[in-house]
């Protein structure tokens, strides 16, 4: 097994460290540095480097670990019964992954029977085990380290959703999540902020807050709940399916969510994670994803647990709002009115269901204020359809080789000398040049045509969009658009993302001619580029070619020998063709013997409208049967091609004793009867 790069074992350690220091503070101190999300992100990139490098894996890994500490100020209780994590699964294949892996242990186990599966909803509040003494309450403790926990039992009396002495006089063990309302949050936050004091995050720190009270009457006035889902130990028999456990649960008194439901296939697993994921907000509780249980405790007996959680269950989380990413690039991208704006490129990541890979960082002011540097591990946050966010910079996970990032006084976006300025009272700099930005608009426009790329469904409109938005800031980037970043684009169905997604994949492959059109080179036109592509064949011996080469070549001056010279002699240009060729392939003009070819040494000018097709494919079918097409009419030339509303082009063909071909005539030609 290959030993992990070096740069993989240092995002390990970082990684290790600031999870442990971040869940101590989460699950112990009852303080949240970064969001919920943005934790379970880390950990969840932590578990893939550790899952491909299996030999990384240590017994102090917080992938190991149930949750922190007790605190020290309340009495310890040892649990009865061990307290498990659950793995966690954030897709739809690692759902069916998981499936699978219960079927094949199971099978693996001498069982046929085909598993069925609990889905209960993932309330996020704070677990709570309560044990009861012949139906009577005797201790509540809270998860702890998943061996010992805190006894909060005067403060879990308060609330009123829990028994205090069950319907039945059984002993027992049961589990649940202590919880607040939103309303409930939004009431005792105004009373905060009457009294001049700062409202609560959340619903969940208030409702791990108040049980970690020690005077009860807090815990009390707070009016907390609770959902009780787990029946863990028992003086008689355990129900035979977690369905109707639930049930039971019910039956003795405690309050159990009623949105449970059993699923016979992972396929209703998928379907309810996803209903519940659309629905989530209209509960007056706190979701984070839905848990799959294996309902049939038989079989929940033969999977058993690993070393920290259940094999018979998982919990499917919902798309984060908030995830972490690493910042790989920071890039000024010129705005319509000529604004700039920096755009960061960053690893690509899933938030709120949809996969990102760039987030504005809106101007100069707020980079220094987030003090955002290159290679630093960021929260990102995506709150409706809007470009997401960079809100907090992880400065824990820093290793000293992040870069500042330095703003520029020259931007080669800008034309002319690229001179910025800054926008007297504000935050925002914009180019001196005020034509620059429609200048760039035009190139783009270029880029994706037809002569050029043919991105179809990629055109002003959307270009204009992409400009205005900072998703794109020079012709390569717009080869790296992930879903994602469209998605977030103002009235851009999923649809028209698809659509726009599919032309751009199928544009990676591009004749060498139309990428030599789309550089916009000054004095190359179509004929110039079909002479270079045909000539040099393959672009580096066009790069290198010297002037004296290039005036050689037949089409070619001194003016258009010079221009091209000048712009592969940019480094600008340079570094454009170089991302360029990172997303795209050219294809060379292919080589055939002139017998093959039977418009070989015919000549066309083309003018008027085909129905049938466009010139652009005209022209670009006649090349393809060795024919070259000319912009003008002479003595030399073939055929003329007239389609309707031919112009001068067809009077000065009769003029010269010129061919005419109309549109069938043409197609013959190109398509002769055998």
């Amino acid at each position: 097994m290959p030993r992990p790069p070096k740069e993989v074992l240092e995002r390990l350690t970082k990684l290790k460290k600031t999870i442990e220091e971040l869940r101590y503070e989460y699950h112990v101190l009852n303080k949240s540095s970064i969001s919920p999300e943005a934790l379970d992100s880390l950990k969840h990139e932590l578990v893939e480097i550790e899952t491909k490098y299996p030999e990384l894996v240590t017994s102090d890994s917080p992938s190991q670990r149930v949750a922190g500490e007790p605190l020290k100020n309340f009495e310890k209780v040892k649990h009865k019964v061990t307290q498990w994590s659950l793995n966690d699964a954030f897709t739809e294949e690692e759902i069916k992954n998981f499936d699978e892996r219960v079927k094949r242990f199971l099978r693996d186990k001498g069982i046929s029977e085909t598993p069925t599966y609990t889905c209960e909803l993932k309330i996020d509040g704070l677990h709570v085990v309560l044990e009861y003494e012949k139906g009577f309450l005797k201790t509540a403790a809270t998860r702890g380290d998943g061996t010992v926990g805190e006894n909060v039992t005067m403060n879990v009396r308060t609330i009123e959703s829990v028994p205090l002495k069950l319907s039945k006089l059984v002993s027992i063990i049961a589990e649940g999540e202590v919880w607040m309302g939103k309303r409930q949050l939004e009431a005792l936050n105004r009373e905060e902020m009457e009294k001049g004091r700062e409202p609560y995050a959340n619903p969940r720190n208030v409702s791990a807050g108040s049980i970690r009270q020690l005077d009860p009457k807090i815990a009390a006035s707070r009016k907390l709940d609770t959902y009780v889902y787990d029946l863990s130990l028992s003086n008689e028999e355990l129900p035979i399916s977690q369905e109707e456990e639930l049930k039971t649960l019910r039956e003795l008194g405690f309050k159990v969510n009623s949105n449970f439901k059993h699923c016979k296939s992972v396929d209703e697993v998928i379907k309810y994670w996803k209903e519940w994921e659309k629905k989530r907000d209209s509960e007056d509780y706190l979701l984070d994803g839905v848990v799959v249980k294996v309902n049939d405790r038989k079989l929940q007996d033969a999977l058993g647990y690993t070393g920290k959680a259940p094999r018979w269950a998982i919990a499917i989380k919902f798309a984060a709002e908030q995830v972490t990413t690493v910042v790989e690039n920071i890039a000024l991208q010129v705005g319509r009115t000529g604004v700039l704006t920096p755009v960061a490129h960053l690893r690509p990541v899933s938030v709120a269901g949809s996969t990102v890979s760039r987030a504005t960082l809106h101007n100069e002011d707020e980079i220094k204020r987030l003090d955002v540097r290159v290679g630093d591990t960021v929260v990102l946050q995506k709150a409706g359809d809007v470009i997401p966010d960079i809100v907090k910079v992880v400065t824990e996970m820093r290793t000293g080789k992040e870069k500042a990032y330095k703003w520029p006084t020259h931007v080669p976006e800008c034309g002319d000398d690229g001179k910025i300025e800054r926008i007297p009272g504000q935050a925002a700099w914009r180019c001196v040049n005020k034509n620059s930005f429609a200048q760039q608009k035009r190139k783009f426009y270029h880029f994706v045509s037809k002569k050029a790329f043919d991105i179809e469904h990629v055109g002003p409109k959307n270009i204009d969009m992409l400009l205005d938005n900072g998703l794109i800031a020079d012709f390569a980037d717009i080869f790296s658009l992930e879903r994602g970043d469209l998605l977030t684009l103002p009235r851009m169905a999923e649809r028209s993302v698809d659509n726009m997604l599919s032309s751009i994949d199928k544009a990676r492959k591009v004749q060498f001619a139309r990428f030599i059109i789309s550089l916009s080179i000054p004095q190359v036109g179509e004929e110039t580029a079909n002479d270079l592509a045909n000539h040099f064949e393959k672009l580096p011996k066009l790069r290198e070619a010297t002037f004296e080469k290039l005036q050689s070549i037949y089409g070619v001056g001194d003016v258009v020998a010079k221009s091209i010279v000048e712009w592969f002699a940019d480094k600008n240009n340079h570094k454009l063709v170089d991302r360029l060729l990172e997303q795209v392939k050219i294809i060379s003009p292919e080589k055939k013997s002139a017998g093959s070819l039977p418009l070989a040494g015919l000549t066309f000018v083309l003018t008027g409208t085909l129905s049938s097709l466009d010139r652009d494919e005209a022209g670009t079918k006649i090349r393809a049967l060795g024919g070259d097409v000319s912009s003008s009419v002479s003595k030399k030339t073939s055929y003329v091609v007239a389609g309707e509303s031919a112009g001068s082009k067809l009077d000065r063909a009769v003029e010269l004793g010129v061919k005419v071909l109309n549109e069938e005539g043409f197609l013959k030609l190109l398509h002769p009867v055998k």
